[in-house]
């Protein structure tokens, strides 16, 4: 009985580990968005075959022998990206044991890779699918140190291996926040901060077994020879940069960096006084990931901010992708997206168009990920990330009705939905006999 049951246990492992054949599919009569930052198209048509899309647009050719599905006129887009998440590293925040997004008690910093703690079964993941997002940036966030250490790139279809890029961008704090942690000043955050690539600059080609270097803050180590060594990639520009600012001084301070550190493949994430200095983020090249619902000043350092940022950002020529208000919870990507379409319409704001905002949450995050023309977007050769919508996808009432990833229909069902569905319905007659008092 007990091989049986371990020769059990073991089909059922291969089988979970044997990822879903594609599907090849004609979308007919949709309302396609490219992902591009263009207009949605009418009666348009959407091709993916052997998991990748070979055409989107009108006039697209039926193969012979292709399943063809009628969207009846519902709206068909690419999956959403969604950055700087720490999606499959927590799947209940207030719980330590279920989140592994911060590790502010660890000797380690930079070199801390939130890779290796992606659980692709996290009910947090099966949640944000359900929700029309297909890829995702996760990662641990700065905590005991600024430097908050290197994020993944994930998808979402819940197979065995998530993670599509281990290693692709190392996370660093170099706002309030990081201030704090350094010692109760951005002086001291940036202090360590050069330190740390001097020492990953020393150390470029060199290999070996990490010393005992390292940086204190009274008996907390730093940054160790791990750190420094995860630091190399950064220094020499093989690995994004993520800088997290505010204020435009801040902002000002992260875009100097180039001149000392002229190769730093450098994103600023946060923003939120951005629109005081576009036109110098806009003339460093330097893209932007920003909170599109920040409106109001709940720190010193966005005593500046306005839900126009992100607007006025792109009209001065800033690379700008959309990030929610909380890492956990980016479902919410439409809903700010959309939020941004409306402001465009209100006098004397900025906002953005229909095509513009789905673009910063599709495309653009993708791109910025190093997964340009690849990731959230419906263009010859892309993953065929498809998802279709019950209504407009930048509307808060609309919810996804199928999603694909890489071609493969995905199960929408979570623990919410079941627990949703299971009280919908309930049988109350069937309670249990209260108490009497």
């Amino acid at each position: 009985m007990n091989r049986l049951l371990a020769l059990g246990a073991s089909l059922a492992a291969l089988t979970a580990a044997t990822p879903a054949l594609a599907q090849d599919m004609l979308i007919t009569n949709a309302k396609v968005v490219i992902g591009d930052g263009s207009a949605p198209i009418d009666g348009a048509s959407v091709l993916v075959r052997g998991g990748r899309v070979v055409a989107a647009g009108r006039n697209v050719a039926a193969p012979q022998g292709v399943p063809s599905m009628d969207a009846g006129g519902r709206w068909v887009t690419p999956g959403l990206f969604a950055t700087i998440t720490t999606l499959g590293l927590a799947d209940v925040d207030a719980v330590d044991e279920s989140n592994d997004s911060r590790a502010g008690g660890a000797p380690f910093s930079a070199s801390l890779d939130a890779a290796q703690a992606i659980n692709p079964t996290s009910q947090n993941i099966l949640v944000h699918r359900a929700a029309g997002i297909t890829r995702a940036a996760s990662t641990t966030m700065p905590s005991g140190s600024i430097f908050g250490g290197q994020g993944a790139i994930i998808d979402l279809d819940g197979d065995a291996n998530p993670v599509m890029q281990a290693r692709a961008f190392q996370m660093v704090d170099l706002s309030e926040g990081g201030g704090r942690i350094a010692g109760g000043s951005r002086a001291a955050a940036h202090v360590l901060f050069r330190s740390a690539l001097r020492e990953a600059q020393a150390l470029a080609g060199r290999s070996g077994i990490p010393g005992t270097t390292e940086i204190t803050k009274g008996d907390k180590v730093m940054l160790g020879r791990f750190d420094a060594e995860a630091l190399v990639p950064v220094v020499t520009g093989r690995q994004k940069l993520y800088v997290a600012v505010e204020r435009a001084a801040d902002i000002r301070a992260a875009l100097a960096l180039k001149a000392e550190f002229p190769r730093l493949d450098l994103v600023l994430v946060g923003v939120s006084e951005g629109w005081l200095v576009a036109s110098e983020i806009a003339a460093a090249k330097v893209p932007v990931i920003a909170n599109g619902l920040n409106d109001l000043p709940d720190t010193f350092q966005q005593l500046a901010a306005t839900q126009s940022n992100v607007g006025r950002m792109k009209a001065a020529g800033v690379t700008v992708a959309i990030n929610a208000d909380a890492a956990q919870n980016p479902r919410r990507l439409p809903q700010t997206a959309g939020n941004l379409v409306a402001l465009s319409r209100v006098p004397r704001a900025s906002g953005l168009s229909w095509g513009e905002a789905f673009a910063a949450i599709s495309s653009i995050p993708a791109a910025i990920s190093g997964m340009g023309g690849k990731a959230g977007v419906l263009a010859p050769g892309a993953l065929g990330d498809v998802v279709i919508w019950d209504g407009d996808p930048l509307e808060v009432g609309s919810v996804p009705t199928k999603v694909y990833i890489s071609g493969v229909e995905q199960d929408l069902a979570s623990h919410q939905s079941r627990l949703r569905d299971r009280y919908k319905t309930l049988d109350e007659s069937a309670r249990p006999k209260a108490f009497d008092w």
